[in-house]
């Protein structure tokens, strides 16, 4: 690794020990620009990855040019048993994307998703992790990033949904049979849903699926063609989870899920939350759809 990045990892370690009270984050991380064959590429990322003592939890690809690796390890399943719904940080996404015949490598922030998902904890150990295994060149995503505490008590504007304010999907009388539901339908691909991954959070009750989208307004691919624009593409949002919690069925509503990543996006014109504004109601009715309630 070049001096360099070994100055920046150094800063990033040190923001993340001081607690990043007043430090900017973005929610994405570019790790290397590219080019070449994309499976090759994919397979060295991953190979990297599980060399870093990460666990490729499960992988898709969303739409042609992309790829995404939901990655965990032992510190992150451990930081999300600290929290109730600290399930959705038990995963980072990796993702590699072909944009005009160059490759990017990026992936999720943990120190930012850490915030916004409003774990207590320190995640700076996994982000130094993950740039010592792929790179770090820069963090991106919005023009201007935000604090940690902008982060936890982040909502896009006046009426629309806070973190806590997920969509319910279902009660059941068990985790067990909460899980068993999920699965199914899943496994039947109710909605135009599709099992990406699941991870389970050992002693919190909690597991959390990453799920493939397909159908209309809910899907992947429609959504990303609008918010997904700029020359560095934030892939890495993707795929949309559920978290199963003590017997109930979550998912963060899509109007704080979205804007969480991309929250510079405009409200109204071209490349904007109003083009999309049949997603947030098509998402969860594809989810409700999956959990069968």
């Amino acid at each position: 690794m070049t001096s360099k990045h070994l100055a920046a990892l150094a800063a990033l370690l040190f923001t993340s020990l001081a607690g990043a009270a007043d430090a900017e984050m973005k929610p994405f991380v570019l790790a290397e620009r590219s080019g070449g064959d994309p499976a090759a590429l994919v397979a060295s990322v991953r190979s990297k990855l599980e060399g870093a003592g990460f666990r490729v939890a499960g992988s898709y690809s969303p739409y042609d040019g992309a790829t995404v690796l939901a990655v965990t390890n032992d510190e992150l399943i451990a930081a999300a048993g600290k929290n109730r719904f600290g399930a959705y940080g038990a995963v980072q996404r990796v993702s590699i994307t072909k944009v005009a015949g160059e490759l990017q490598v990026t992936y999720t922030n943990p120190i930012y998703m850490q915030q916004g998902y409003r774990m207590t904890g320190d995640l700076g150990n996994v982000a130094v992790q993950l740039a010592a295994a792929l790179g770090r060149l820069e963090e991106y995503g919005p023009s201007s990033g935000k604090t940690a505490k902008r982060l936890r008590k982040y909502h896009y504007m006046v009426g629309m949904e806070y973190f806590d304010e997920p969509s319910e999907l279902g009660k059941f009388a068990s985790q067990a049979e909460a899980v068993a539901a999920v699965e199914a339908g899943l496994a039947e691909r109710r909605g135009g849903a599709s099992k990406v991954y699941r991870v389970d959070v050992p002693g919190s009750e909690e597991a959390v699926f990453g799920v493939a989208l397909t159908q209309g307004c809910s899907g992947d691919a429609f959504i990303m063609k609008e918010v997904d624009f700029k020359p560095t593409r934030s892939t890495g949002h993707l795929p949309y989870e559920l978290v199963v919690s003590k017997g109930e069925v979550f998912a963060l509503y899509a109007r704080f899920r979205i804007a969480l990543n991309f929250p510079d996006l405009s409200m109204m014109g071209s490349n904007s939350f109003m083009n999309i504004r049949c997603a947030p109601d098509a998402i969860k009715g594809a989810l409700e759809k999956v959990v069968g309630k």
